[in-house]
């Protein structure tokens, strides 16, 4: 079975890479343990299915994001402050992916979930739970500007839901137009969304 200490976690590396850059339909078992270097006997001995590993990939892609956003809205950083380092996080990470694969490659959430909500539940649903949990980021940052008056009140699910959607929206045009310059334009949105204006804050 090869090198068994690893060859889980460079299962679940190779799907993310392979999924994010292609798509989850066009993304075979076969090309996974290919870029794994992993023997597909090793694949069925930690995976049920394609489902299952792909179920795996992006919880584990979560748990590295999630760190990430623990540290930049960390509630002892000033809200507006958070915004701004999630967006410039997000232009960083989109270049670099860029840089690395030639492309603009978006949200692998969004982009896996847009294409299995009718065809795979099981991967669909996990999406949305986990895009739960990331909106409550955004939630909260949302709470303490509104309360300093630092953004325009109105229902805070309301404001997160226009937000997460202008955010996803953008970075599947980006992705579709391979534009990062686009990217560039979702913090401005989303301030303008939210009735901020940053030379207040």
């Amino acid at each position: 079975m090869g090198r068994v200490s690893d060859a889980k976690q460079r299962l679940l590396d190779a799907t993310i890479d392979l999924i994010w850059q292609q798509s989850y339909g066009a993304v075979t078992v076969d090309d996974i343990c290919e870029r794994a270097g992993v023997k597909k006997g090793s694949f069925y001995y930690f995976f049920p299915s394609k489902t299952d590993l792909v179920v795996a990939a992006l919880d584990a892609h979560w748990q590295t994001s999630k760190g990430h956003l623990d540290r930049i809205f960390a509630p002892d950083v000033p809200p507006f402050e958070r915004l701004h380092n999630y967006f410039q996080l997000m232009y960083e990470r989109q270049a670099e992916m860029k840089e690395k694969w030639g492309r603009v490659l978006g949200c692998p959430f969004c982009s896996v979930g847009s294409e299995t909500s009718c065809s795979d539940r099981a991967i669909c649903d996990r999406i949305q739970q986990l895009m739960t949990d990331y909106r409550k980021y955004f939630h909260a940052a949302i709470t303490e500007l509104q309360a300093a008056g630092l953004a325009k009140r109105q229902d805070v699910d309301t404001q997160v839901s226009a937000l997460t959607s202008h955010i996803h929206g953008v970075l599947g045009q980006a992705r579709i137009q391979n534009d990062l310059e686009l990217v560039r334009s979702i913090e401005p949105g989303v301030l303008k969304l939210l009735g901020i204006e940053p030379a207040m804050v």
